[in-house]
């Protein structure tokens, strides 16, 4: 199983764990790249995870999210398809990161997941999509 993790699941390790919510997604997401050491999960890794991770202003953050998408299988390549689908997306009302990510995983993953509310909801919207919760 092929797992694409957007940018937003990546962090959420890093984010305040006051909150029940944020600190079970962040104990899910740590699962999730454990699993994908194994057979038969496989994590996923693109130019847009990529980009956006060396974005990163903290340096130590940055730095562990690298070190988290090193242990993916195979990095999703931009290409016309891809950049044609974003913009697709971004019509829509998609930001351009998560069109960009939901680009890339929809070309080869299997699962995509995110923890952001606000890309989930208007994602639902989408007719081309089946996105369950």
């Amino acid at each position: 199983m092929k797992i694409y993790l957007d940018v937003c699941c990546l962090n959420r390790p890093f984010d305040n764990q006051r909150q029940l919510r944020i600190r079970l997604e962040a104990e899910a997401v740590k699962t999730i790249l454990t699993l994908c050491e194994q057979d038969p999960w496989q994590l996923l890794n693109s130019q847009a995870i990529e980009f956006e991770i060396g974005n990163t202003t903290d340096e130590v953050k940055r730095t562990q999210l690298q070190f988290m998408v090193a242990k993916a299988v195979s990095i999703i390549r931009l290409n016309p398809t891809i950049i044609t689908r974003t913009k697709f997306f971004e019509t829509a009302g998609l930001t351009t990161f998560d069109a960009m990510h939901l680009a890339c995983a929809e070309t080869q993953a299997d699962i995509f997941l995110t923890v952001d509310d606000k890309f989930l909801k208007k994602a639902r919207t989408l007719t081309a999509l089946t996105v369950n919760n």
